[in-house]
């Protein structure tokens, strides 16, 4: 699980895709899925092989459940953190979100120059950590994970 406001991008592309051996990727987001021509350009950007499912937030969370295993490797990406909490609420249970990119011009806390956190966004991850989501920031895999709420206790501090 992965937010990132940019969904499809050269870092999901290049190092995320090949690093996790990603064989399909859901897009859950409801402007995509009601946009034929965002959908149609992010169907063209993904090499072909991997399998782009692109959903909204609420159709998403009733078809699709979280498994770990031996199954087919997906990468599920939100374009933002209340969506990632709305699929949450609305039945699909995961145990990890990393997080990639968030912009946000209401910006309360900058934990990294490429997350720049709400106080809608600190509510819905305070919600996710109490329901047991460890929640981490990571741009690529080559870097170090950093655990989100370190660094929004620092910068509350």
């Amino acid at each position: 699980m992965r937010v990132d406001n940019r969904l499809i991008h050269g870092q999901i592309l290049e190092a995320w895709i090949p690093y996790l051996k990603i064989s399909a990727i859901f897009v859950v987001d409801d402007e995509v899925a009601s946009d034929f021509f965002r959908e149609t350009v992010i169907r063209m950007a993904v090499p072909s092989g991997i399998k782009v499912h692109i959903c909204s937030v609420s159709e998403f969370s009733k078809e699709y459940s979280f498994h770990r295993g031996n199954a087919a490797k997906s990468i599920v990406l939100f374009s933002n953190i209340s969506d990632a909490w709305t699929a949450y609420g609305l039945g699909f249970r995961f145990d990890h979100l990393n997080i990639g990119n968030v912009y946000n011009e209401v910006c309360k806390i900058c934990c990294t120059p490429a997350v720049l956190l709400s106080d809608s966004d600190i509510s819905h991850i305070n919600h996710l950590r109490d329901a047991g989501v460890k929640i981490e920031l990571q741009r690529v895999p080559r870097e170090k994970a950093i655990d989100l709420f370190e660094v929004v206790s620092k910068m509350q501090a």
